[in-house]
């Protein structure tokens, strides 16, 4: 008999759901008012289902009612007392605002933002740093404006834009909000709320001189990219010392006008030995090291990376309703997941490759192993089992 030590008495997905406090989506249903019109389909039953859609990578209605059909005999493990019907789930997702799945997010947020910090191992230039960017999810149909023109055949596609905002530290994003895709992205910079000596760094296409004078005012900090028809005057040339990197070019102030308004600025010229290209950031502070600027600015990278995690690992390219609630109710679900398995892989000792970790998770999600024994050593039963001396048969004489 196999006697191993790690068996459990949960199948992992019930281990994950313990990462999120019944209390918390308690409180949040009460909040909201979402279990109002509901006999039996309440917001937990919901919220359970669809995190199983998106761990799973299931494509449509009919393919998770019949996966957890199938699960019928280990129901209880997710609180469940019934399987939802397709017409169920489908009128779940378009009444049950997405509000409430945002709030959950935020409130797990909330309760390992500590932790995912803590156990962060980057080395960042600055303190409070903060990346922003968007991307864009491409839909099947028309719902949200597409961004671009109409092509000649055919109908242009819709679209969602996630506008995001991430600690550097947590890499996970800390505010989210949802437009269509033609939406351009520097409204998205009214919604920060930043405090005092905050950096934030974000691409070229959020340049906005009038937040960035209302942000000298306040200050708070921004390192971005200048654009290549970007009007300034030079003011002064700042000297370079003998500390400073040979690829920084140029250390300059300069001012902008926008609309009877001059901006003082700074200007950097950085030479990048990757791409063999010069780049020009801005910021509007002029005490830190040109040097640190650049690597303000390497270190946006990251919310590309998160975003990319985030895509590969939960696709978002079917999606289980033709509706925006239901398709923010989606996304926000992937947000959740993301944030729970990075908590487990922090929490592992082993290093574990995040998109490993979750192909792992998806084909065991209904296995009653001990999820992080199981993740600390995964080949220790196989050596048990294969370095195991052979059992002595009994003689016959």
């Amino acid at each position: 008999m196999n006697k191993s030590k790690n068996f459990s008495g949960q199948p992992i997905i019930k281990q994950l759901l313990k990462l999120l406090p019944a209390p918390t989506i308690a409180r949040t249903a009460h909040k909201y008012k979402s279990d109002r019109y509901y006999k039996r389909f309440k917001t937990y039953e919901h919220l359970v289902t669809m995190l199983y859609a998106t761990l799973s990578g299931v494509s449509s209605l009919r393919e998770l009612s019949t996966v957890l059909l199938a699960c019928e005999g280990r129901i209880g493990h997710l609180n469940l007392t019934h399987f939802p019907k397709r017409s169920t789930l489908s009128d779940a997702n378009r009444k049950r605002s997405s509000e409430v799945f945002a709030s959950i997010y935020y409130s797990l947020f909330d309760q390992y933002r500590s932790f995912l910090s803590d156990s962060s191992s980057l080395s960042l230039p600055v303190k409070h740093l903060k990346i922003v960017d968007s991307t864009t999810i491409s839909l099947f149909s028309d719902i949200l404006r597409g961004v671009g023109r109409n092509p000649i055949n055919g109908k242009k596609k819709g679209g969602i834009k996630m506008h995001t905002m991430i600690n550097a530290l947590e890499d996970v994003p800390c505010l989210v909000r949802f437009t269509s895709a033609a939406t351009h992205d520097h409204t998205f910079l009214k919604d920060l709320n930043l405090e005092k000596g905050s950096f934030v760094v974000f691409d070229k296409a959020y340049n906005d001189y009038q937040q960035f004078a209302q942000w000298i005012d306040d200050d708070i900090y921004f390192v971005t990219r200048q654009k290549e028809n970007a009007r300034y005057i030079g003011i002064k040339e700042f000297d370079l010392s003998d500390t400073t990197s040979d690829a920084v070019l140029k250390d300059e102030h300069i001012t902008v006008q926008k609309k009877d308004k001059t901006v003082g600025l700074r200007r950097v010229a950085y030479w990048d030995a990757g791409t063999n290209k010069v780049l020009e950031f801005i910021t509007n502070n002029f005490l830190i090291s040109p040097d640190k600027i650049a690597a303000i600015y390497k270190h946006r990278w990251q919310i590309e990376t998160m975003f990319k995690r985030l895509k590969q690992n939960f696709p978002l390219k079917y999606f289980l309703g033709d509706n925006q609630n239901a398709i923010e109710i989606q996304i926000w679900c992937g947000l959740i997941i993301q944030l729970l398995m990075l908590v487990v892989q922090r929490k592992t000792k082993r290093r574990w490759a995040y998109s490993n970790m979750v192909s792992m998770v998806r084909f065991h999600l209904m296995t009653y192993i001990d999820l992080f024994k199981f993740l600390e050593n995964p080949s220790k039963q196989w050596l048990a089992l294969t370095t195991k001396p052979p059992d002595k048969q009994l003689s016959l004489f």
